[in-house]
């Protein structure tokens, strides 16, 4: 099991390398892992190039700080919510990446275009609900899209990532964004043939035992 200080450091990596890597800019996005009943989350408005371990705050389900001088990401509702809700996941990276939230505009989703849309769990990464930011609606929604799911998009909004670690989430919203740009680059051309479910099942049993 890490330590504290472990957990701390690769929330904080995650969320540098979020931005680096151009998922998120800004200091749009937020990332968080799961500590018994609480999560260290980002804090609201740091720019992640100057964050450190020390401006992480750690909250409860309920929204409460039990450490840290900062004030938690107006998303922790979203992260709670998964949480609750998903007892299998350690960590959570929400980004406005801008392939996904391109997709994210038009209230599109992925479908089986290509059979690397099985990393996120399923024969499709679905598009949630339009509901404002960092309210228990947009939880819901999330929830919802997330179900048998580690990824999903966010109408007009942008998407989010699940994993075991702070980077197993971003190495997947990473993925997510990739194959939101070729679906978005195949819808430049025309509509891509997608995969039937006999052939998604079987992408999807390889990717399993990958």
């Amino acid at each position: 099991m890490k330590s504290r200080e472990q957990v701390e450091v690769s929330v904080v990596n995650a969320a540098k390398q979020m931005s680096a890597r151009g998922l998120s800019r800004g200091t749009s996005g937020n990332v968080s892992a799961r500590v018994d009943d609480a999560m260290w989350v980002t804090p609201s408005a740091l720019p992640y190039a100057v964050m450190e371990p020390h401006d992480l705050v750690l909250v409860d389900w309920d929204g409460n700080t039990l450490q840290g001088s900062r004030k938690p990401t107006t998303e922790w509702p979203l992260h709670a919510a998964l949480y609750r809700a998903r007892p299998d996941v350690g960590a959570v990276v929400h980004a406005h990446a801008p392939f996904c939230t391109t997709l994210a505009t038009l209230r599109r989703g992925i479908p089986a275009f290509h059979y690397m849309v099985g990393v996120a769990g399923g024969d499709s990464i679905r598009c949630a609900p339009y509901a404002t930011f960092g309210t228990p609606e947009l939880a819901v929604a999330a929830v919802d899209a997330l179900r048998d799911r580690r990824a999903c998009l966010l109408a007009n909004h942008g998407m989010v990532a699940l994993g075991d670690s702070p980077g197993a989430a971003l190495e997947l919203a990473a993925e997510v964004e990739t194959l939101a740009e070729l679906y978005w680059r195949a819808l430049q051309v025309g509509e891509p043939v997608l995969l039937n479910a006999e052939q998604m099942a079987d992408a999807l049993d390889r990717i399993r035992t990958y």
